[in-house]
């Protein structure tokens, strides 16, 4: 199974804006009990979507330029970039129906 890549505020721009794909960003942190139950969810769709879809993790107490450069206020936040831009994002643990459904918009 394949899990996620950590993503520090150095390679933001070359691992999710300048990806090819499009790409699911979760930003999480250690300490963060609903980021410990989305992180299966997480790798369950990068398995899925393996080949349309890079998925990547931001632990926001470690790279605060990013989270802050994208307004997260809470985490878990699941964003959706494509083309360099955020297109999309949701907040929360979310069941996996809910999270692909909202990805599929981006395939």
């Amino acid at each position: 199974m394949s899990s996620a890549a950590q993503v520090t505020d150095s390679t933001f721009k070359s691992e999710v804006l300048d990806s090819e794909v499009p790409v699911l960003v979760d930003f999480w942190a250690p300490w963060c009990g609903p980021c410990r139950m989305v992180a299966p969810v997480v790798d369950e769709i990068s398995a899925q979507y393996e080949g349309q879809l890079k998925v990547v993790k931001v632990n926001t107490d470690e790279n605060p330029n990013v989270a802050s450069q994208y307004g997260i206020r809470s985490i878990p936040t699941l964003m959706i970039f494509k083309g360099g831009q955020k297109v999309d994002m949701v907040v929360g643990a979310v069941p996996k129906t809910t999270l692909a459904n909202t990805l599929e918009k981006y395939l």
